[in-house]
């Protein structure tokens, strides 16, 4: 979707989702409008010197959509794709998602509008700390005002560019870091942000698939061994989303990418692809399956479990009626449109939505600024004591009972939390219990559609801030 063609609004189809889900509610109408308005909006050129002595001049965007937590949280994108009602929508999904998950910030986005492949490294760079510097200018990022992360297009190379023009900018902030998230650990980033997004889909589809009630609806067993998946999207929340997935005991048929996909009835083996994808950019001439020139049309083969996990707006009026997936889980923002969603819910097909199914990066995100916040890594307090603590207690067990633990036995129950273990845990336990309040949601107002239920939830706890700010009755 170019500027020039803004037929279809991602940042409408978010306030649809909103109405909808506001008509289940006793919500004043004012404060309905002050939540779904963008509170801030900074769009702005800037130049790029290119290596050959011309210059560009780039577009770049900064959204923030709601003040009633600060900072404000969200990606940024660099994409062709990048427009102002890309931004909007993505930033307003941050919004309702952070709320979704009691995860306490504001939602936000960014992003520029360029095809970061045509560009080298150097330029890169370039792009990156300018965009930065003018974020800096407006007062538009910070730890306590606005804390961007990785998104399409971007990584964790970026974010310690962005880290570091921030320092640069501000040498007195002792919590500077605390200004950007997706860090590199040599940065102060977080052990198990890079997998977060997918591993936070994972534990979504897995909570899902637990209730038997809801599995017996849609003619599906519980649980998630032997269930054919369909993955779009190789990159690194599709990869990872797909990894999580199979070690579950799911079985990958099918993997979609921009320029071509594979579908193999008997699994994919994911490790081989990936090897394969990173060695020759695409999947075609790989050796085992059937490569499907038409990507997109993987969508629309059967299989129990479809995970967009790419772009938006890729599910929609014109091939939902194709879709033969049980149940989509939207790893990507917004790949099922409104009029897709209606068509499917006349289906049968359960949608876990994407405000809640990829909140994992932003969880995980919350934990990365804490841990700039307080200067120390998590569990490094702790571990050591926490190990000593359990040794001794396997000790005493060992001397009262005159048996032996294993070795194995030991380190399993002795191994003391390390960052990365604490990590999963707070994931997990945020995925599930959101999940959990959704559907019973979904259930007390029944409705069918969780993303309905989401958003009634979001809206709830947004409007109780506001309310507890005073600024509306």
């Amino acid at each position: 979707m170019s500027e020039e063609n803004e037929a279809y609004s991602l940042f409408d189809d978010v306030c649809m989702a909103v109405d909808n889900a506001a008509a289940h509610m006793d919500i004043h109408p004012g404060l309905l409008e002050q939540i779904k308005a963008c509170n801030a909006i900074y769009k702005f050129n800037f130049p790029i010197r290119n290596d050959d002595g011309t210059y560009q001049v780039l577009k770049g965007y900064r959204i923030q959509h709601s003040h009633h937590k600060l900072p404000v949280k969200g990606g940024i994108r660099f994409s062709s794709y990048v427009n102002e009602e890309e931004v909007k929508g993505l930033a307003a999904l941050m919004t309702y998602k952070c709320a979704l998950v009691n995860i306490p910030f504001g939602g936000a986005k960014g992003g520029v509008s360029i095809d970061p492949t045509k560009y080298n490294v150097s330029q890169l760079e370039r792009i990156t700390r300018r965009y930065t510097s003018e974020l800096i200018k407006k007062n538009f990022i910070g730890p306590a005002i606005d804390v961007p992360a990785p998104d399409y297009g971007t990584g964790a190379r970026e974010m310690s560019w962005i880290v570091d023009t921030f320092e640069a900018f501000n040498p007195n902030v002792i919590n500077a870091k605390g200004c950007v998230t997706g860090k590199p650990l040599s940065q102060h980033g977080i052990d198990g942000r890079t997998e977060a997004t997918g591993m936070g889909v994972f534990f979504g589809i897995r909570e899902a698939v637990s209730v038997k009630e809801d599995m017996d609806a849609l003619g599906l067993t519980t649980g998630l061994r032997g269930k054919k998946v369909i993955i779009q999207g190789f990159g690194n929340v599709g990869y990872h989303s797909a990894k999580y997935l199979s070690e579950a005991g799911a079985l990958i048929i099918g993997i979609a990418e921009y320029n071509g996909g594979i579908y193999d009835e008997e699994g994919i083996d994911l490790e081989a692809l990936k090897a394969f994808q990173v060695k020759n950019r695409g999947f075609k001439s790989y050796h085992k399956g059937e490569f499907i020139s038409e990507a997109n049309s993987l969508l629309t083969y059967p299989c129990d479990i479809l995970v967009p996990a790419a772009l938006e707006n890729q599910i929609t009026g014109e091939n939902a009626g194709d879709i033969k997936a049980k149940i989509i889980g939207e790893a990507a923002n917004g790949p099922v449109t409104q009029e897709a969603e209606k068509i499917l819910a006349q289906k049968n097909v359960m949608i876990i939505p994407d405000m809640y199914l990829n909140a994992g990066g932003v969880t995980v995100s919350y934990f990365e600024w804490l841990k700039n916040l307080s200067r120390v890594s998590f569990g490094k307090l702790e571990k050591r004591y926490d190990m000593k603590k359990f040794d001794a207690l396997l000790e005493s067990i060992e001397n009262a009972t005159g048996d032996t633990f294993t070795e194995a036995q030991k380190e399993l129950i002795v191994k003391g939390a390390s960052e990365r273990d604490l990590v999963v845990s707070g994931l997990e336990e945020t995925m599930v219990t959101a999940y959990h309040e959704m559907n019973k949601t979904r259930k007390e107002k029944n409705i069918e559609s969780l993303r309905t239920a989401g958003f009634i939830l979001a809206l709830e706890r947004i409007a109780v801030s506001y309310m507890d700010l005073g600024i509306f009755p």
